[in-house]
């Protein structure tokens, strides 16, 4: 069997090791030696973009932020149901992920970073949010395995209530907050419900109709 090889490894602002490592044509981000996403297993991702990004495809002007960029998989299926005046931005926390995605993994998800609607913007998903000042129509969170599983902790600001108020805050009217999780997290409902959304959680499968499953977050604002 051929040997995993590490490719680089960067700390998260907490102090989280991030690694990327390949083996073959498989590649795998890791969190603390804990798997984070690997390229094998990407139908959820792809899944989030289809269930916050559905209602775009023939809206003029939409503007979507994705947090977290990973290995490119939820931006690539974004970018496919947007139209072609959109506007993707993707708040990554770690530079070297995003240095990886064009070094070593940009193929894997078509090179979604190299499309003229995209923008990175390295840093703090949650600060990205609360700094913009045009409001976005959908937000897509992939951010470590769900609002229940913290590799780093400064997530817990993004999945809290001041979080998702400021989330609520920046979504347009009509605006569709989309959260990938490993698994259910009654909590975290609750919390969506308590800060003004109404929520329907979707099961998708990891990868094909074997794959495990996964659970994605639909969180519209309540008029």
């Amino acid at each position: 069997m051929i040997p995993w090889q590490t490719l680089g490894e960067a700390h998260t602002p907490d102090g989280t090791r991030i690694t990327l490592r390949q083996r073959g044509h498989e590649f795998l981000l890791l969190a603390d030696g804990r798997s984070l996403m690997p390229s094998t297993i990407t139908g959820s991702e792809q899944a989030l973009a289809a269930v916050g990004c559905r209602q775009l495809t023939g809206q003029p002007h939409a503007r979507v932020l994705i947090g977290g960029l990973g290995l490119g998989f939820t931006a690539r299926a974004a970018l496919d149901l947007l139209p072609p005046d959109a506007a993707l931005v993707i708040a990554e926390l770690v530079p070297e992920v995003h240095a990886w995605n064009q070094q070593f993994v940009g193929h894997l998800a078509g090179q979604p970073l190299t499309d003229p609607r995209t923008q990175v913007a390295i840093g703090d998903a949650l600060a990205i949010i609360r700094a913009d000042t045009d409001g976005f129509d959908a937000i897509l969170l992939d951010v470590d395995n769900g609002p229940a599983e913290f590799a780093a902790h400064g997530n817990d600001a993004l999945y809290g209530r001041a979080g998702l108020a400021a989330i609520r805050q920046h979504l347009r009217p009509a605006g569709v907050l989309a959260v990938w999780s490993a698994w259910e997290d009654h909590r975290f409902a609750r919390r969506l419900a308590a800060a003004g959304f109404a929520v329907t959680l979707e099961r998708v499968r990891g990868h094909g109709r074997r794959g495990a499953r996964h659970l994605i977050y639909r969180a519209v604002p309540r008029r």
